[in-house]
């Protein structure tokens, strides 16, 4: 196993998106979210997109924003097969909260499927609360939708 907490944190670049499109498995297995991996969001929103990489690459990475109603939203969040387990994610998490609120974030906001135990777990194991909304990504397709205020700054 890698040791994810040794890997500094830094803004993602448009190449490194490329990168892990190019080994996309080792981040999300069998799920094919390559669709979701937007150049874009991270041309646009550089200073709150992130990875964390050693020099056997990139082990995590997250592409997140802030929303003009002051909420940091955090679209991708991915450790390498090997990363896992290391507290990567959760390292991920404070890189961006700290991003997001130098923005002006007064609370946080994710998204997944219904079906994706692992991703919900990990949130709530970050103190977000979980709610499953019917027809969130339209018709018949409810998605669990992740909050979490930000503590002022200082406070745990």
């Amino acid at each position: 196993m890698i040791e994810g907490m040794a890997a500094p944190i830094a803004p993602a670049h448009v190449t490194d998106i490329q990168q892990v499109l190019a080994d996309h498995s080792r981040y999300w297995g069998e799920r094919d979210l390559r669709s979701l991996h937007l150049l874009a969001l991270v041309q646009e929103f550089g200073s709150t997109c992130l990875v964390a990489r050693d020099d056997t690459g990139i082990l995590g990475y997250l592409v997140g924003f802030v929303t003009p109603d002051a909420t940091g939203y955090v679209h991708l969040i991915a450790t390498r097969d090997d990363a896992r387990g290391t507290g990567l994610g959760r390292r991920l998490y404070d890189a961006f909260t700290e991003a997001a609120r130098k923005q002006g974030a007064v609370r946080l906001k994710a998204i997944t499927s219904v079906t994706n135990t692992g991703s919900v777990a990990f949130h709530r194991s970050l103190g977000f609360d979980a709610r499953v909304q019917e027809d969130y990504n339209g018709p018949g397709q409810p998605m669990v939708v992740f909050t979490r205020p930000l503590p002022e700054p200082g406070q745990a």
